[in-house]
């Protein structure tokens, strides 16, 4: 499954959030063992790296070494003109999460997980709450 990352889930991982750390962990573990297709946009890279650097004063070889994973793990998808335009179009309540909608629309993903369902409603992508994505990857499949 083809899946993107908004930036809250990366971020629960990688800063250890309560109680949102152990599904956020689960998914981004799921990626690196191939069961998932983990993709993210270019902004959640400058996203992440502000805030984490903010909210740990980690080192800086710290934050690079976090980002550097995330890089190894996650496809990259590109915001330019053309995903700007699109999320205009798509008329989400919150700007940022239709960039997010729109760069998985020109990827052709599957999925989308956040733990903000409502920015995303009128999403024409399915979107998980982690723990939701979860349970799903560890049903049976038919």
């Amino acid at each position: 499954m083809q899946v993107f990352f908004d930036t809250n889930v990366l971020l629960d991982a990688l800063l250890v959030r309560e109680p949102f750390v152990a599904d956020a962990a689960y998914l981004l573990e799921a990626v690196e063992m191939g069961k998932l297709s983990g993709f993210m946009s270019a902004t959640t890279v400058t996203d992440v790296h502000y805030l984490v650097s903010r909210q740990t004063k980690s080192l800086e070889t710290a934050i690079i070494i976090a980002v550097t994973r995330l890089l190894a793990l996650f496809e990259i998808c590109p915001v330019d003109r053309e995903v700007l335009e699109q999320a205009i179009v798509l008329k989400l309540p919150d700007f940022e999460d239709a960039v997010q909608v729109a760069c998985a629309v020109s990827l052709g993903l599957e999925a989308i997980t956040s733990r903000d369902i409502e920015g995303f409603a009128g999403s024409p992508i399915p979107v998980f709450l982690p723990g939701d994505l979860r349970i799903q990857l560890t049903q049976p499949q038919p």
